[in-house]
């Protein structure tokens, strides 16, 4: 008597058994994977771009609120052709790098020594809190005080906004090493040094690069945010410049270099994490 499959409603080949599904090997769905930003990317560019022109010509938006695709391009060549943008993309440039690197050397110290001494992190809890949670944006115009309208302002900014993320993934990382395996470790009379070296800081890389690619974002709005409300040069410092000027177009085009920006250093941390932790599932993309 032939019986019907419950799955497909078609009846099963000779043998009794239906045809298996192929599935896509592990190579070819990770291949897959990596290529598919490289797809949607162009994709969903031309659909903003698209979109945006659309706006400007069909629907009637006024250009001296949404200028034209365009005009903003070419307010982007003339700027990157002037010579003196270079200086300011210099500037903020420098301004998010040192403060990201004191970010991540202090946060990195300061998440490891709270992630294995307890009672300091619980002592240090509500005024960690209570920083982490005050708009640092108000912070702002003491700096200036401090510092000036100079670099240094935008730098302790751009670092306490980078700072954060990176002390509590680091903090994590820390409580995230398997007991058992640092009591192994200890029973084979590993030092301290080797303990960390081999057990601690493999298994807390992963969370201080996922800290980094979070900081490094925070650390391009602090160093802008500085320059937009008390500085004096800097990408920041020229949109305001545009914006008093009613340069619509140019005011875009500094909006567009900045996140060309934003998006390299952040592709520069993502690449720092694959060539040092080729190994970990975030970089090869299996699933756990």
């Amino acid at each position: 008597m032939t019986t019907l499959d419950r799955r497909t409603g078609t009846t099963p080949p000779a043998g009794g058994s239906t045809p298996a599904r192929r599935e896509k090997a592990p190579g070819e769905r990770d291949g897959l994977m990596r290529a598919l930003p490289l797809i949607s990317t162009p994709v969903l560019l031309l659909l903003l771009i698209g979109g945006w022109q659309f706006t400007v010509s069909v629907i009637g938006v006024s250009q001296f609120i949404l200028p034209a695709p365009l005009d903003v391009w070419r307010s982007l060549v003339d700027l990157l052709t002037g010579g003196t943008i270079w200086r300011d993309v210099w500037i903020t440039l420098y301004e998010v790098l040192l403060g990201f690197v004191i970010a991540v050397v202090v946060g990195t110290v300061a998440g490891a020594v709270l992630g294995r001494v307890v009672w300091l992190e619980r002592a240090l809890q509500p005024a960690l809190v209570a920083l982490q949670v005050i708009p640092k944006v108000a912070f702002i115009p003491i700096f200036v005080i401090w510092f000036g309208f100079g670099t240094t302002s935008k730098v302790i900014m751009a670092a306490i906004l980078a700072f954060f993320p990176i002390m509590l993934n680091v903090m994590l990382g820390v409580r995230s090493v398997d007991r058992g395996h640092r009591d192994v470790m200890r029973g084979l009379g590993a030092s301290r040094w080797a303990t960390f070296r081999d057990l601690e800081l493999p298994s807390t890389l992963p969370y201080i690069f996922a800290g980094a690619e979070v900081g490094i974002v925070f650390a391009v709005i602090g160093a802008i945010v500085g320059e937009y409300l008390g500085g004096s040069e800097g990408l920041g410092h020229l949109v305001v410049r545009s914006l008093n000027a009613l340069d619509a177009p140019q005011l875009f085009a500094v909006i567009v270099l900045l996140a060309i920006m934003g998006s390299l250093l952040y592709a520069a941390v993502t690449l720092t994490k694959r060539l040092l932790i080729p190994w970990h599932d975030s970089v090869s993309g299996v699933s756990p």
